[in-house]
């Protein structure tokens, strides 16, 4: 009965969405407020019932239904009950209602505190947003319906693919979602803005808390992301350049430009074209990476789906928004002039050289992931573009990055002296030299990779605050700090994450040591700094699930430093093997051990690698998100502050 329920509240969730697509696009172009009013009322009542649509597939993922196609197909009564609810969102169906279900969230949301918004732009927002609800609302109903039923159900289910049986993974996919289709919203404003053919200064204030939103769940995502890629594939390595990886990284970049480019729009009203083509390609992309992981083009351990026909689907809707969004663009071209004017030395030219360098750097990545796919199609030739082009040609832009954000963040408005604001960072920059000269002279190897990443680092750390310091130039300069907006702390707590992160990834990849051998029992051998001895092999057993544990003791001088427990895991239902990485982790670095297949002389195969600073790099993904969640604090920079002022001020809020 709840299935049926949960079906039903999914088709009225569908025509609502159809409702407020229509009824408030029209009243804004004829200006009848009561059609208008509608967005409201229909925004949160979709919301209403495709939640209560997706409690329901839940609840039958909690309660074992595997009367239910995609709950037999994606969970076992003997699961664990928190992956029996990660399994909702497991599956092709289900993380599309996950999908719908956000789109609608975010819609509710801007209904909600959309309370500053001129009631014609914010009509036209639901409007655009619900149109992309009814777009996936219909692959949904007419190509991946989660509830199915099964006419003749099995005792139990095939259970979850064992990779995905993870704490890691069980959170990654809704904040890579929220994420993703986030940045529908800042799609949903530049197409009503196109519409109503006006960008001023005021959509970019409204425009930018909703991508920041988003940018930040799409940074916790993609650090939880790497971070199970790391301890849980067993490979040693936290980024593959994978198909899947780079669908949510390239939106990232994007939505990273789209912020700041919204910077330049409220402050100097400048860049309105570009603004718009960044809002339209960053949710654009959003899509292809929907269409990578559920079209069977690309092959990836994330992928959802492999069904040729649901891709085909889903390149409608990328044609019909994206492309629909494109041509609107350029009929409207003429409307976005730029008021504001700058010279060539400013912080809107350093925010320009941002944002080229974030475009490039994420059409390079595009290029590298699709390349593959070009070539065999238009050659017939099988190419595998890895991570050897991929560093090689997306590290020079994050390089050039990181060496003008501390100055193009500190240049004045309008019009700056780049003299001046370099001779303000001379002892930050002569500090990041020494820094990179002292790592140089004690590495043991001759590398410039890591040195150059704490000049990197340093270098970005040290100038996001020494623009917070410089800003408190008179009186009790700690105190004017602490009183600085949020927006100024986040922006500095951000860039420091970003150059943190940076660091460590330069770190861990010059001066991590590997190696792989036949251990045998009892028998020490070295790694670095360390001795490890493999004690023993057991064969366990977990509530579904049986494991080939080793234990190995690791010591360093003869002190003990832990012991490791690595294991090969057997899922009999699934009938598919995991490896289980046993971790030390420390501040500064990891200890990680992979056990393998034993060998005829009675060894195992072992992977051993010492980590310097991998945690460094989830710890600056953390700031950056922390950072974001500071600049979305400030009253500013909400959607409802524009409102308050406006009335304060005695004049009407349209």
């Amino acid at each position: 009965m709840i299935t049926e329920l949960g079906h039903f509240s999914l088709i009225l969730a569908f025509l609502i969405a159809i409702v407020q697509m229509v009824v408030p696009l029209v009243g804004a172009h004829k200006r009848w407020p009561g059609w208008m009013a509608m967005a409201e009322p229909a925004a949160q009542a979709q919301f209403a019932f495709v939640a209560f649509s997706f409690g329901a597939l839940m609840w039958g993922f909690i309660t074992s239904d595997f009367s239910i196609n995609i709950v037999m197909q994606n969970s076992h009564s003997a699961k664990p009950m928190l992956y029996k609810i990660s399994g909702t969102w497991g599956n092709h169906e289900g993380s599309m209602h996950l999908w719908v279900l956000i789109v609608a969230l975010f819609g509710a949301t801007a209904a909600v505190f959309g309370g500053g918004l001129p009631p014609t732009l914010k009509a036209r927002v639901l409007a655009v947003q619900a149109a992309i609800g009814v777009a996936f609302y219909s692959f949904i109903l007419f190509t991946s319906n989660p509830f199915t039923r099964l006419a003749y159900p099995p005792m139990d289910g095939q259970d979850l693919n064992p990779l995905l049986q993870d704490p890691g993974l069980a959170f990654h996919p809704p904040f890579l979602y929220l994420g993703y289709v986030g940045l529908s919203m800042a799609f949903s404003f530049a197409v009503a803005a196109l519409i109503e053919g006006r960008v001023d200064a005021a959509w970019g204030r409204w425009v930018r808390p909703w991508t920041l939103a988003a940018w930040i769940f799409l940074t916790i995502g993609i650090g939880l992301g790497s971070w199970w890629a790391y301890y849980e594939l067993g490979w040693g390595g936290f980024w593959f350049w994978d198909p899947v990886e780079n669908a949510s990284f390239m939106p990232w970049l994007l939505a990273a430009a789209l912020l700041h480019s919204a910077i330049v729009v409220e402050k100097r009203e400048a860049l309105k074209s570009w603004t718009i083509l960044l809002a339209i390609l960053a949710f654009g992309f959003s899509l292809i990476g929907t269409f990578i992981v559920r079209s069977g083009l690309l092959t990836s351990v994330h992928a959802f789906a492999t069904d040729p026909e649901r891709g085909i689907f889903i390149l409608v809707i990328i044609f019909v928004f994206t492309g629909g969004a494109l041509t609107l663009f350029a009929m409207r071209a003429q409307a976005m002039e730029a008021k504001g004017v700058f010279g060539l030395v400013s912080r809107e030219s350093g925010l320009v050289v941002n944002n080229i360098l974030l475009a490039v750097s994420c059409f390079v990545v595009f290029f590298g992931t699709l390349w593959p796919v070009v070539a065999e199609m238009a050659f017939g030739r099988k190419l595998s573009v890895g991570a050897p082009f991929f560093n090689m040609a997306f590290t020079p832009f994050m390089v050039g990055l990181g060496l003008v954000m501390p100055i193009g963040a500190m240049l004045p408005w309008k019009r700056g002296k780049l003299g001046r604001t370099c001779w303000q960072l001379r002892y930050v920059f002569a500090l990041a030299v020494a820094l990179m000269l002292l790592a140089f002279t004690l590495q043991s190897g001759r590398s410039m990779l890591g040195p150059i990443g704490l000049f990197l680092g340093s270098w970005m750390v040290m100038g996001a605050f020494a623009d917070l310091w410089l800003r408190s130039k008179s009186g009790n300069r700690l105190d004017r700090i602490l009183r600085l907006p949020r927006a100024d702390w986040g922006k500095a707590v951000a860039h420091s994450g970003l150059g943190i992160t940076i660091f460590a990834i330069a770190g861990l990849t010059a001066w991590e040591r590997e190696d792989i051998r036949v251990a045998q029992m009892n028998e020490p051998f070295d790694v670095g700094a360390y001795t490890l001895v493999l004690q023993g092999v057991s064969r366990d057993r977990g509530p579904n699930y049986f494991a080939t544990r080793a234990k190995v003791e690791v010591t360093r001088n003869g002190r003990a430093v832990t012991t490791l427990y690595p294991e090969k895991r057997d899922y009999p239902v699934a009938r598919m093997p995991t490896t289980e990485a046993a971790i030390d982790y420390q501040f500064l670095r990891d200890i990680y051990v992979v056990i393998g297949d034993q060998q005829k002389d009675g060894g195992w195969t072992m992977r051993t690698y010492i980590k310097p600073l991998a945690n460094w790099i989830w710890g600056g993904c953390l700031l950056m998100a922390l950072g974001g969640l500071l600049s979305l604090s400030d009253r500013r920079f909400r959607v409802a502050a524009g409102a308050r002022k406006t009335k304060a001020s005695g004049v009407p809020a349209e």
